[in-house]
């Protein structure tokens, strides 16, 4: 009896070891799925995120599939590869692959005894397998066949690999939970420091996450993490990579993060979205030219752009400090009751067309945005629908004038609460738009010493309109010079009368503006609409001596090796205005800062860099601009709500109380910074004796008796002739006689 029971065990234990090496043979060839060849392993790659660099190779984004940065084993600290090896896998470099020890541990205490505190079978190695392809589902056996495949794509791994490559895949793919993948992302993520960087106890921190990625994540659960910190730290010294004074004094710190997450705190998000479109779009050319296609979230491109990100973080901080102040002035002013109706109206009229004027007093969590913090609060949809139509929206671009570099791109107040871009919003120039104007008549061959008439103007032909200086004041005459750096109305709207519409739209054409100008007297004020983007290239042709740019925001792209698939090449130069009229339009706007509209931004904002400049407020003051340039730097700001109905009645909403502040703060810390200030700031260049004798005039000077006198017989009303062809001849060599006697033809 006792015989046959033995011969019954020897056969099914034989029975069991036959079946258990066909299930084995069967995994190894692929019965249950593929499992990669030495030869597959060898080109295996990651999916790796491509990163944005600043001019200065800050990371500013990432873009990818998933959130992985690749490092390289000479990278990684010694430390860090202890605490792996130390906590994940003490015998790593005794096994081949699978640790036969783990394996017998796990089935006689983790199954067999149910101590779950024995700890897991599965080797750096085999964790690797895991990472690298997957666990596919098998159903009920999908434990037992995803093992036997791991074990034996383990082995396949270490034939492949030696033990430093397989450490460095490892850390390479291993998951450290908010969609980041590797040790070089999660460094970033938590320390915002590169992995060589690292401390023994960031380390640790970092190493330990990987038991569970979410219970153990620094910023969710600080308590957890810093326990599993020392319990990482517990093991180094266990396994004598620290000895007990290094470990009693390391368990003590405190755990201290430097966490950053680029994809919500990220300080350039509306430049990332110009980037990554202009990026695409070269490596569409690229790929259509070359056997291998290569993707942007995939493939680890390095993306080196223009961005300055200290200019580029002065800016942000000029846009909290001022526009944080503007808000509660605006929502202040729409307290007033006539305002309040108004923005009642409004918010009605949204209701309507949402289907949702009956729930207007219903209360929910919404989201709201605020400078002070973003937060969700109770509140009624209608009163949500305010707070949001008066919130105040703008942007700011800076570019270099020479190269078309752009240096600093902010495209809104929050690039994930409002991520439209500012930059280019059409909206109404007003009176950024006259130094066109003046630069359309210096190219006709007028000086900046022709005088322009400040009488008062009524034009017949377009329902006697009537303009107005902002100062309500009329008299006298300005020259063209005291005209623009004053920004006068009337005589602005004359010069535009004899100037012509061809001229002036012909050099709006060769500026590159998308709208089409109205043959309109009140043009001459600005009632055309054009973007943030569009002036700076419009501006940069004065700052540069007259040449049109082009935009760029990429100097180079690298693969991951670093092997240069592009390169950014000298940009082409097209001029567009004689040299003359830049440096005479320079002069002029460097008066409006010091004399004319922009001087709060010497006596206020204490700004003495060498600046020229141009105000601008739209109708009703529903947008604020400015624009201050030099020879090396131009920078455009816009401030306004998104609808045009809500804005400030008053000064307030005034370029240069609105708009100005934004270039000034910012310009400030450049003039603070030696650094930015030796980069940015440039003087203009001297003018001629010829170009210093033009403009050698009294900006405004009164009527003489006999001037008052042929006033008299003037026409008040005075009709503007759409087909009016340009003059040929300049306004002051023509005989004073029949200046006037044209006037009265006219």
């Amino acid at each position: 009896m006792f015989k046959r029971i033995v011969i019954f065990f020897l056969r099914l234990s034989l029975l069991v070891t036959l079946l258990i090496l066909l299930f084995i043979t069967a995994v190894n060839y692929d019965v249950f799925g593929h499992i990669y060849t030495k030869e597959e392993l060898e080109n295996f790659s990651n999916e790796t995120a491509s990163v944005v660099l600043s001019d200065n190779d800050t990371v500013i984004g990432k873009y990818f599939s998933q959130n992985r940065t690749n490092t390289l084993y000479s990278q990684l600290p010694k430390h860090l590869v202890d605490a792996l090896v130390a906590t994940e896998d003490s015998r790593y470099f005794e096994h081949s692959g699978v640790d036969t020890k783990s394996l017998l541990r796990v089935l006689f205490k983790t199954i067999l005894l149910s101590n779950k505190r024995s700890g897991g079978g599965s080797t750096i190695t085999q964790q690797l397998a895991k990472n690298m392809y997957g666990r596919p589902n098998y159903g009920p056996l999908t434990m037992l066949i995803n093992k036997t495949k791991e074990g034996i794509q383990a082995y396949r791994i270490e034939q492949t690999f030696n033990k430093e490559e397989i450490l460095t895949l490892y850390l390479n793919t291993v998951f450290f939970g908010e969609n980041v993948y590797g040790i070089e992302a999660a460094a970033l993520r938590y320390f915002s420091k590169k992995t060589s960087k690292l401390t023994i106890e960031e380390s640790a921190v970092l190493i330990g996450i990987l038991k569970a990625n979410t219970f153990y994540n620094p910023r969710l659960h600080p308590n957890n993490a810093f326990r599993r910190r020392n319990t990482v730290l517990f093991q180094m010294n266990k396994e004598s990579y620290l000895t007990k004074t290094e470990y009693d004094s390391l368990c003590k710190l405190p755990l201290q993060l430097n966490y950053i997450n680029l994809a919500s705190t990220n300080k350039a998000g509306y430049f990332l979205v110009m980037v990554k479109k202009e990026t695409n779009s070269i490596l569409d050319s690229i790929n259509k030219e070359n056997v291998k296609k290569w993707d942007l979230e995939k493939d680890g491109l390095r993306i080196e752009t223009t961005l300055d990100i200290t200019l580029q973080e002065y800016a942000l901080d000029a846009f909290s400090s001022h526009l944080g102040k503007m808000q509660k002035q605006l929502r202040k002013h729409y307290k007033n009751t006539t305002q309040k109706r108004g923005l009642k109206k409004l918010v009605n009229q949204q209701l309507r067309k949402l289907n949702l004027y009956e729930n207007k007093l219903e209360r929910s969590k919404q989201f709201v945005f605020d400078w002070e913090g973003h937060y969700t609060d109770s509140i009624s949809i209608a009163d949500s629908l305010a707070l949001e139509a008066t919130l105040l929206h703008a942007g700011m671009l800076a570019i270099n004038p020479n190269t078309g570099a752009i240096k600093t791109w902010v495209g809104g107040i929050n690039h994930n609460t409002h991520p439209y871009d500012q930059i280019f919003a059409q909206r109404q120039l007003a009176s950024t738009f006259k130094p066109i104007l003046y630069a359309a008549a210096l190219e006709e061959g007028r000086t900046p010493c022709n005088y322009l008439d400040n009488e008062q103007l009524t034009i017949s032909d377009y329902n006697n309109w009537s303009p107005e200086n902002a100062n309500k004041s009329t008299g006298g005459k300005y020259s063209m010079t005291g005209a623009l750096m004053n920004s006068m109305n009337i005589p602005t709207v004359n010069l535009f009368m004899e100037t012509g519409f061809k001229p002036i739209d012909s050099l709006w054409k060769k500026m590159q503006f998308n709208s089409k100008l109205e043959n309109n007297p009140s043009l001459a004020l600005g009632t055309a609409n054009a973007s943030i983007y569009e002036v700076s290239r419009a501006y940069a042709a004065f700052a540069n001596g007259g040449n049109l740019i082009k935009h760029k925001c990429i100097t180079r792209i690298t693969t991951a090796d670093g092997k240069v698939i592009y390169q950014d090449q000298k940009p082409e130069i097209k001029q567009i205005l004689n040299e003359r009229t830049p440096k005479l339009i320079n002069s002029i706007l460097q008066k409006a800062i010091n004399k004319g509209t922009g001087t709060s931004l010497r006596s206020t904002y204490k700004v003495s860099l060498p600046l020229a400049g141009k105000t601008g407020t739209s109708q009703n003051y529903a947008d604020a601009w400015f624009i201050g340039y030099n020879p090396n730097l131009v920078i455009v700001s816009r401030v306004g709500c998104a609808s045009p109905k809500i804005h400030f009645y008053n000064g307030t909403g005034s370029g240069g109380r609105l708009a100005l502040p934004l270039v000034a703060k910012t310009l400030y810390k450049v003039q603070q910074d030696s650094k930015l200030k030796r980069k940015y700031i440039k003087r203009f260049p001297s003018l001629s004796k010829e170009q210093l004798d033009e403009l050698a005039c009294e900006d405004f000077k009164e009527k003489t008796g006999l001037e008052n006198f042929f006033d008299i017989f003037k026409r008040k009303d005075k009709s503007f002739d759409k087909e009016q062809e340009k003059i040929e001849r300049k306004k002051n060599k023509e005989p004073f006689f029949k200046k006037i006697f044209k006037r009265k033809k006219k």
